[in-house]
């Protein structure tokens, strides 16, 4: 099921697009739950999955150090393509991992935090591990080593835990959330000097 936190204040227009930001490990579901949320929104919105960002880059042999800067100016380029989709007017459903630090404090730096929601995606480890086998398409123990750090912030909007709902269930626990948009946003408290507190 999911729930929210914070205080109910409607649904607020901005020129800005709505950014709903799918936080989750590994095989926890972020996906299907989006495929599942653009099917129910009811208005045009984008899937952008940092997955196809990684799936356009060339796969050329390069050392390891090379590679990590790499990995991580594709993570700053899907960011930035993200903020430009929603500066746009549109509505985005992003699916991410918060599983580094500097993830997190470039998304806060570049979207704008009053028109984030932010959904923990949660799922508890053995199910997480046992989806990570069955699907075959993960290193092993990619999940568990990213378990304890995607949700470290501990803010969010609202949460879903895909091992006691479905995909569906959860679209529409949010889509019903967004009705109710709550005030501070988990970015806004999560941002400084955003002006609604830390």
């Amino acid at each position: 099921m999911a729930r929210g936190v914070g205080q109910c204040t409607g649904n607020p227009q901005a020129a800005d697009g709505l950014i709903i930001f799918l936080n989750g490990t590994s095989s926890s579901g972020k996906s299907s739950i989006a495929r599942e949320l653009v099917a129910v929104l009811g208005e045009p919105c984008f899937h952008m999955p940092v997955d196809a960002f990684h799936a356009m880059r060339s796969t050329p042999e390069m050392p390891p150090d090379q590679l990590s800067i790499t990995l991580k100016r594709t993570w700053m380029g899907f960011h930035r393509a993200v903020a430009g989709m929603a500066a746009a007017g549109n509505t985005v459903v992003v699916d991410h991992v918060l599983s580094e630090p500097w993830r997190l404090q470039d998304c806060l730096a570049l979207f704008p935090p009053q028109n984030v929601v932010l959904v923990a995606v949660r799922c508890p480890l053995p199910e997480l591990e046992r989806r990570e086998q069955a699907r075959g398409d993960r290193p092993a123990g990619l999940a568990a080593g990213q378990f304890d750090q995607v949700h470290s912030h501990g803010v969010h909007d609202i949460e879903c835990d895909t091992s006691s709902a479905s995909p569906a269930e959860c679209a529409r626990d949010i889509k019903e959330f967004l009705r109710r948009r709550t005030t501070p946003t988990a970015f806004e408290r999560m941002r400084p000097n955003s002006g609604s507190g830390a």
